[in-house]
């Protein structure tokens, strides 16, 4: 299992993205396996595709990722009370790194409690809270 992170979605969707390409070679490795995201990403993925690709590209791309939901290579876990409020517990612990956003943490206890260990992202954040994941593009990435 590989979680996939909003950063990751984005730069799969945008091919003006300077990501985009390696993104779409770290993809093509990592799609064998189950994929795992949230609501929460999708719901942040879903605002941001809407700014930086036209329309019809942004609803191409979400139907297609709804479609691999369906075929059940794509599990896409709800952020429930239970996941918000430990999320909230984390956010707390980690004080001394307020720019870490709270879906971040949201996505840290799914990948804790599903034992996901493997993130496709550029965002540094999943190293930067010592929790044993290891992340993909974090090399050429900026902090999200």
């Amino acid at each position: 299992m590989i979680f996939i992170d909003t950063w990751a979605w984005l730069a799969l969707a945008d091919k003006r993205d300077t990501h985009h390409n390696k993104a779409k070679e770290t993809y093509e490795k990592t799609k064998k396996g189950l994929l795992v995201t949230s609501n929460f990403i999708l719901d942040e993925l879903i605002t941001l595709l809407f700014r930086s690709v036209s329309y019809d590209k942004a609803v191409l791309f979400v139907d297609a990722m709804f479609a691999l939901a369906e075929k059940g290579k794509l599990q896409v876990v709800e952020v429930d009370k239970g996941i918000f409020f430990k999320a909230w517990e984390l956010k707390k612990k980690y004080e001394d790194k307020p720019d870490i956003s709270f879906t971040d943490f949201t996505s840290f206890i799914i990948m804790k409690e599903k034992g996901i260990k493997k993130v496709f992202t550029g965002d540094k954040h999943f190293e930067k809270v010592n929790m044993g994941f290891t992340t993909n593009l974090t090399s050429s990435a900026p902090n999200q």
